[in-house]
């Protein structure tokens, strides 16, 4: 049984740096980040971590815990928003207090979704990979990501669908900004192997690989556990990103979560553009998603829309999903149930 919270237009939003905090300089981007959203009728708390950074870290892991930790457990707060993601959000796992976590939405990606994964595995409570607070600060938002709203506002036994973006952002030009942060240049295709149409269901779990395999082994990515106690033995659907891994380490990484049992009873593939993906001797990302699909004999869909090369679907960490693919356009259907 998966535990889904609920949004409210006038609930409050707790902003915190489990990860990164926001370097001095960038200090007035968070503040439009969150003047946004009280605009949209949110309530804000602020934590002290997110105006700071050194060392890889917003500050020490006990500090960064002890406050994530308050907010997990105010009831006043509806969502967590970080302001971005970051590098070692991995040091304050073992501090989190998962039992006395009050059902709230936490929502990030990057390294902010090895907490999210974490959160679900151990919990059964929902969590949402998809937009960052920063990335909510433009005079308007896409209609891809504008869909984080809709979608936490979705309660328990409804669906709510999203579809694949018309185009999307392959460079990152932070010092001109577009009314939506983004620069939509590029035409969106989902890709499938041999160009095939696709559908596929199941549980919803994922996140940036680069993170979320140092979850293996440790637990906080006790999957086999998760699946018995929370969704009794459901396929899974994982959604996968790339941040920095050339197509080897991708590779090995993929065999290190089959070797684990993370792959076990999956029933499809979802991948994410990446401005990484790096090829290795010639060995390509496509030649490691037709392995895969070869593999397993299961469906493998990738640039989809998730992660560094925005904009992002919404995906709902333990969400039961329906994913359709059709000349290169993508249907996502996600039932909290």
């Amino acid at each position: 049984m998966i535990t889904y919270p609920l949004l409210k237009r006038d609930s409050t939003v707790g902003v915190t740096a489990p990860s990164s905090g926001v370097p001095h300089e960038l200090h007035y981007l968070l503040k439009q980040a969150m003047r946004r959203m009280e605009e949209k009728g949110y309530g804000i708390e602020c934590g002290e971590t997110v105006w700071k950074q050194h060392k890889a870290k917003s500050a020490p892991a006990d500090e960064r815990a002890a406050e994530l930790n308050r907010m997990l457990q105010d009831d006043s707060i509806s969502l967590i928003a970080p302001p971005w993601g970051g590098e070692l959000l991995i040091e304050i796992l073992e501090l989190i207090d998962y039992e006395q976590i009050k059902p709230k939405w936490v929502l990030g990606y990057s390294d902010i979704s090895a907490l999210l994964l974490a959160i679900t595995l151990k919990t059964g409570i929902a969590t949402a990979h998809g937009t960052n607070l920063i990335d909510l600060r433009g005079e308007d938002t896409d209609p891809t990501t504008k869909q984080w709203e809709n979608v936490l506002s979705t309660k328990k036994g409804s669906s709510v669908t999203q579809f694949s973006s018309q185009k999307f952002q392959k460079e990152w030009k932070h010092d001109q900004p577009s009314p939506y942060v983004f620069h939509l240049t590029d035409t969106t295709v989902w890709k499938t192997i041999r160009d095939e149409d696709v559908e596929m269901n199941g549980r919803f779990l994922g996140g940036c690989i680069d993170v979320i395999r140092n979850l293996i082994g440790t637990p906080y990515g006790d999957v086999t556990s998760f699946r018995k106690k929370h969704i009794v033995d459901e396929p899974i659907i994982w959604y996968f990103e790339n941040c920095e891994i050339n197509t080897a380490d991708l590779r090995r990484t993929l065999v290190q979560m089959k070797l684990a049992g993370w792959l076990d009873h999956s029933s499809g593939l979802l991948f994410g553009r990446s401005a990484a993906n790096t090829p290795v001797n010639d060995y390509t990302a496509e030649d490691v998603y037709f392995e895969l699909a070869n593999e397993f004999q299961i469906p493998v869909v990738y640039d989809i829309d998730c992660g560094h090369q925005p904009p992002q679907i919404t995906f709902i960490n333990g969400a039961y999903g329906e994913v359709v693919v059709r000349d290169g356009k993508g249907r996502i259907t996600q039932t909290f149930k």
